[in-house]
């Protein structure tokens, strides 16, 4: 299997409460929703869409997870819809338990095993380990060069300052970009693989 992370992000490196208002207000970030004027549902939606049918596993840290937890059961019909409700899911958390799961198949992932599950769940066969959101968790797998391929929306956009994927801990790691697609709005869809 291969990670995959798939990312929102502003000319600056945001990724921060793309879709709404109150998703994550941390450090007083007061621009939650701005992706929604830049989303395309034919180029976007058709590419997450694609990925996430090639992809045999969610994984998130545990505010992504509640967030979706929260939003997805209640939708079907598309096939982002129900790729997502039926896929199995890891979530990231020492704070959860398996009372608290509401959205199933979920997992719980413990913060001491992380980077282990995810080197072993690479190892096994099967196609892609979805990843959106999850800052914090997002940078623990780059530090471990966990990173297979990332898709990058870029919106055109600056946001001056929130929360991003990319730590400044001075490690290079290389990535090949394998496609570029731009929306009707000028956000544009990058995919990356790693380069080794």
């Amino acid at each position: 299997m291969k990670t995959l992370i798939t990312e929102f992000i502003s000319l600056d490196g945001v990724v921060q409460a793309p879709g709404g208002a109150s998703e994550d207000t941390d450090g007083g970030f007061a621009h939650g929703g701005w992706l929604m004027p830049y989303f395309d549902p034919e180029v976007m939606g058709s590419t997450f869409d694609h990925l996430a049918q090639q992809s045999d596993a969610l994984l998130q840290g545990r505010r992504t997870y509640q967030v979706s937890a929260a939003a997805w059961p209640s939708r079907s019909g598309d096939g982002f819809s129900d790729w997502i409700n039926r896929v199995q899911k890891y979530v990231v958390s020492d704070i959860l338990r398996e009372d608290d799961l509401t959205w199933h198949p979920t997992t719980i992932i413990r913060g001491k095993d992380f980077t282990q599950t995810v080197a072993d769940l690479r190892a096994k066969p099967g196609g892609y380990i979805y990843v959106y959101g999850s800052a914090t968790m997002v940078r623990s797998l780059l530090a471990a060069d966990l990173v297979d391929e990332w898709v990058l929306t870029v919106a055109p956009v600056v946001l001056g300052g929130g929360k991003t994927v990319f730590a400044a801990n001075g490690k290079a790691l290389k990535f090949e970009l394998v496609s570029v697609a731009k929306a009707s709005t000028g956000a544009l869809v990058c995919r990356y693989a790693r380069a080794r």
